[in-house]
């Protein structure tokens, strides 16, 4: 995501950390290992007001350099051979190709602010996945980002008063085992959002931390 936008990030010191500003709701920093020097990671973003750290442990105290917790989370993960729900009548998917598959996607998924650039598509490891009613309308998604060892998920949508969170999950998950059938899944969510998922198969495996200056 930060590539779309033209920003560069480096990995260093059991952090991924960005120098310039990240896109909304996207973290500045990244902690890769426990424990972590905070002020070293600090260091190396941009500290104004807004600045956030994904603390991927929940081990660090980012209070004393101005930082508040912005929310909790819990990491998931959903083992390859467990079985897809099925998914209901009605609903078919696909991988958004195209800048006006992209602008249709964010549309459903709430964007008013241009944060998912058709340059996002250039990327051959990320795949937006809609999800289908029977007239073409994006009424449910999620981005998918594939490594070697798993297929990370993120940005899972369901579009208020016409598809449950349940069944956006199915939909999303036929599509990643459809497209990545040998990897399991990974994540985090919180609040509703964690219930859904581990009603769809995941555990929960790990607690995060988001923190915000």
């Amino acid at each position: 995501m930060s590539r779309s936008h033209g920003v560069e990030g480096e990995f260093a010191a059991g952090a991924w950390a960005a120098a310039r500003r990240t896109p909304l709701y996207y973290p500045d920093a990244v902690t890769l290992e426990p424990g972590v020097d905070v002020g070293a990671v600090v260091a190396r973003i941009d500290g104004a007001p807004g600045a956030s750290v994904k603390d991927s442990f929940a081990d660090l105290d980012l209070s004393g350099a101005g930082f508040g917790v912005l929310f909790e989370a819990r990491w998931i993960h959903r083992a390859a051979e467990v079985p897809v729900p099925v998914r209901p009548s009605g609903l078919s998917w696909e991988v958004a190709g195209d800048a006006g598959a992209l602008r249709d996607w964010a549309d459903a998924w709430g964007d008013d602010t241009g944060l998912f650039r058709p340059e996002l598509l250039r990327d051959p490891e990320t795949f937006v996945l809609s999800g289908l009613a029977g007239d073409g309308r994006v009424v449910a998604g999620a981005v998918a980002s594939r490594s070697e060892r798993v297929v990370g998920v993120s940005n899972v949508f369901a579009r208020e008063g016409e598809v449950e969170a349940g069944v956006a999950w199915a939909v999303v998950l036929e599509a990643m085992r459809r497209l990545f059938p040998a990897l399991p899944v990974v994540g985090y969510e919180h609040g509703d959002a964690l219930a859904a998922a581990v009603e769809q198969g995941f555990e929960e495996v790990g607690a995060l931390r988001v923190w915000v200056r």
